[in-house]
């Protein structure tokens, strides 16, 4: 992993430390059949606050259990710079594709070159270190790659917000 992702990693676990100290006791549990029981115990705990969450099977790595949360104002006033390149390397409709066969359990070049949907060896090699610059993929080993398992939730809470 880069020092750049492995600093941008541990910024965000601390951060949620902090936040997990700054909210003291839980909540109160919201009535079963609120459907907004998630907003219901964000707005108690952290009013004003911006979560990600989720808690999902991965392939060769069981759960994944993550959770994120900023003020909404910290997101707001702080730098969107980073953002751009972030979220290009998800404008693609190859790259997504890889990302979902990776996330899938197809691991290796060798495999996702037997996708039709990740093109010619030179376009993948081209997506992939996009992918793995933009901190989408991880390589590791020599044409063995894995989705972070810290980027798994915010990459299908992404896909998420692109629906309609």
């Amino acid at each position: 992993m880069s020092d750049d992702v492995e600093a941008r990693l541990r910024a965000l676990e601390e951060a949620v430390a902090g936040l997990r100290a700054a909210a003291g006791p839980a909540a109160p549990p919201s009535e079963p059949d609120d459907p907004l029981w998630a907003l219901t115990g964000l707005e108690a705990r952290a009013p004003g606050s911006v979560l990600l969450t989720g808690s999902v099977e991965v392939a060769g790595h069981g759960p994944v259990r993550w959770q994120y949360a900023r003020p909404a104002g910290d997101l707001v006033d702080g730098d969107w710079d980073g953002a751009a390149a972030v979220l290009d390397a998800l404008a693609h409709p190859a790259r997504l594709a890889i990302l979902r066969h990776v996330l899938t359990g197809t691991a290796t070049t060798a495999e996702l070159l037997e996708q039709p949907s990740v093109g010619t060896t030179g376009q993948l090699h081209h997506h992939l270190r996009q992918l793995v610059a933009a901190g989408w993929l991880a390589s590791t080993r020599r044409g063995h790659y894995e989705i972070p398992v810290a980027r798994v939730v915010p990459l299908l809470v992404t896909v998420l917000a692109s629906r309609r």
